[in-house]
């Protein structure tokens, strides 16, 4: 029997349709290597939370490492997410960019570690750092006419949005027999179904994207 059933499902959910928008993402041209290695990062950590809300959580000694690693997981998601906004809107040489970038969550994270607020928590609200340098980034392409701009940035805050329903009283979700987190992993179907439409659809060539000034 499923310790948490809702969770398990959507997070199930999440993680089939993630995986194949990877896959499909694979037999496209057009995107950049590091989009097609996020999405199988995200479906295969999305994968291990259907695992983790199923059956770890019935152990208390292995459900905490199984979150540690989720955790991890999601971290090199979002360090792809990052990669590949980089090489979208400044261009493939930027790799000194990247990591002033990337280091902006793992510095704070070492910095809470330091003064003993280390955890899985701080480590994932960190990476909400890192989220908006990706932000940024596409709000500065989008000022430049970047063609994928506003596509990406709709799907980001759309992750953003789903993410925010993690805070909903479950008392509100009850009615539809889920709770706040199962309702998470559904609404963020939506924002990476988006993602995907925005870095597969095929651009015009009076459109391809460029590098933008640094």
């Amino acid at each position: 029997m499923l310790a948490e059933p809702a969770p398990a499902l959507s997070d199930l959910a999440l993680g089939l349709v993630v995986v194949a928008l990877a896959v499909r993402l694979g037999r496209t041209p057009a995107p950049h290597r590091h989009w097609r290695t996020a999405f199988w990062w995200a479906g295969a950590a999305a994968l291990a939370g259907s695992v983790h809300h199923g059956l770890v959580k019935h152990s208390q000694e292995w459900s905490g490492p199984s979150w540690a690693l989720i955790s991890a997981m999601v971290v090199v998601a979002v360090s792809y997410l990052l990669a590949a906004t980089v090489a979208e809107v400044l261009g493939p040489r930027h790799g000194r960019t990247f990591w002033l970038l990337r280091s902006v969550g793992i510095g704070a994270y070492i910095v809470l570690a330091v003064t003993g607020h280390a955890g899985v928590g701080a480590l994932l609200a960190c990476e909400s750092l890192t989220m908006a340098c990706i932000l940024a980034l596409w709000g500065r392409a989008a000022w430049h006419r970047h063609p994928m701009a506003v596509p990406v940035i709709v799907a980001l805050v759309a992750s953003a949005a789903a993410a925010a329903t993690k805070a909903i009283d479950p008392s509100v979700t009850r009615g539809v027999a889920l709770d706040p987190t199962s309702v998470y992993h559904l609404a963020q179907i939506v924002g990476m179904v988006l993602l995907y439409l925005a870095v597969s659809n095929p651009r015009r060539p009076d459109r391809e994207p460029r590098a933008l000034p640094g």
